[in-house]
């Protein structure tokens, strides 16, 4: 089955490409206490001004975090590494688990709809995957089929909606859910150094869930239809966005090189080039972008490498204000924003698009 791509203008071709799936329906969930920047910083005890001015500069005002309970001298420390995978386990599925009853109360659906559940998680690693333990905590039907993405980081929630798009295409009429979970707090490191202010300063606990169902013969239901996906892997930046094991603290510890948004911004045309390729698109026909709130500077880079406003990443500065970068899921609160809005018409195009290790660019082409 094919659907039309055509551009705006009646003069342009209309172009055949396959109908994926559609988008149906998002919800999102946080859990913890929601901390402003400066309440971290005492909460942290952190008082080198240089250090400081990274939290203050970051365009962040509140995110949710669930840190150590201080001592009995006020100071909170560490976690060690199993600590943090239970807090990762314990969060993910609590965050979740909402998430997924958002989305589906969000177009009426229950439990009992679900046919595929594909979770995405960067922030720990669990055996069985994040999808056996919401299935059997929620009772979700042993039957459903499952997938789990991890270690992907920011970029995985597109790599997860590419497989459950196809997913969808092969099944349709069944309902798939894409969903993320990324407890952030499960992945700090509690010290003051430069290194760690860069990703203490910017990540959020959240989760987001979208759900999907392709149309069966002679049904065309709300939302925006999947119609493309292009991906490009930077090699030579694989170690610019790393988490990975820190002998020095005897635990995992996230890395984020400080010339990561210009290496990502550098090569945003690039691989939006290729998602529009053939489409008989142009930049200007996108009426919709919904860029991962990586953090001010990715934000700044990608509007000045792709000629955007900054009302065209509203949604995306307003989810890093709220609730910083919660990484994997973060395109799925600005989407759920922007479907609140209510502002997109039918046949408005749209752009989706991530970043992450590898260092990674993800996009997707949408149209309502």
């Amino acid at each position: 089955m094919t659907a039309t791509l055509e551009r705006p203008a009646e003069s342009r071709v209309p172009i055949a490409v396959p109908t994926i799936s559609r988008m149906v329906g998002v919800g999102t969930a946080v859990t913890g206490t929601s901390v402003s920047q400066p309440e971290l910083l005492e909460l942290l005890g952190i008082e080198d001004s240089k250090v400081r001015s990274v939290y203050l500069n970051s365009a962040i005002a509140n995110r949710r975090l669930t840190l150590p309970a201080p001592g009995a001298d006020g100071l909170r420390r560490p976690e060690p590494q199993g600590e943090l995978l239970a807090k990762h386990k314990r969060l993910a599925i609590e965050m979740g688990g909402q998430a997924l009853r958002n989305c589906l109360t969000s177009i009426g659906a229950s439990l009992e709809d679900l046919r595929h559940l594909c979770c995405v998680t960067s922030t720990g690693f669990l055996t069985p995957g994040l999808s056996a333990l919401i299935i059997k905590d929620l009772g979700i039907d042993p039957h459903c089929s499952r997938s789990d993405i991890v270690g992907m980081g920011c970029n995985a929630g597109l790599n997860a909606l590419n497989v459950v798009a196809g997913w969808s295409a092969a099944h349709p009429g069944e309902l798939g859910v894409v969903l993320c979970a990324e407890a952030c707090s499960a992945a700090y490191a509690l010290d003051g150094t430069m290194r760690t202010a860069v990703v203490n300063s910017l990540f959020g606990d959240g989760a987001a869930a979208l759900a999907l169902v392709s149309d069966g013969p002679g049904e065309a239901r709300p939302g925006p239809r999947i119609l493309k996906f292009a991906s490009f892997l930077i090699t030579d930046a694989v170690d610019a966005m790393r988490y990975d094991w820190d002998s020095d603290l005897d635990r995992f510890s996230f890395f984020l090189d400080p010339q990561i948004p210009y290496v990502v911004g550098a090569n945003a045309e690039k691989v939006v080039d290729r998602l529009l390729a053939g489409t008989g698109l142009r930049r200007s026909d996108i009426g919709h972008w919904l860029v991962h709130s990586g953090g001010k500077k990715v934000i700044d880079a990608v509007v000045v490498n792709l000629g955007l406003s900054r009302h065209d990443v509203r949604h995306t500065i307003g989810v890093l204000r709220d609730h910083g970068n919660v990484s994997s899921g973060s395109f799925l609160f600005s989407y759920e924003r922007l479907a609140e809005e209510g502002v997109t018409m039918p046949g408005d195009y749209g752009v989706l698009m991530t970043m992450g290790p590898g260092s990674t660019i993800e996009t997707a082409l949408v149209q309502w």
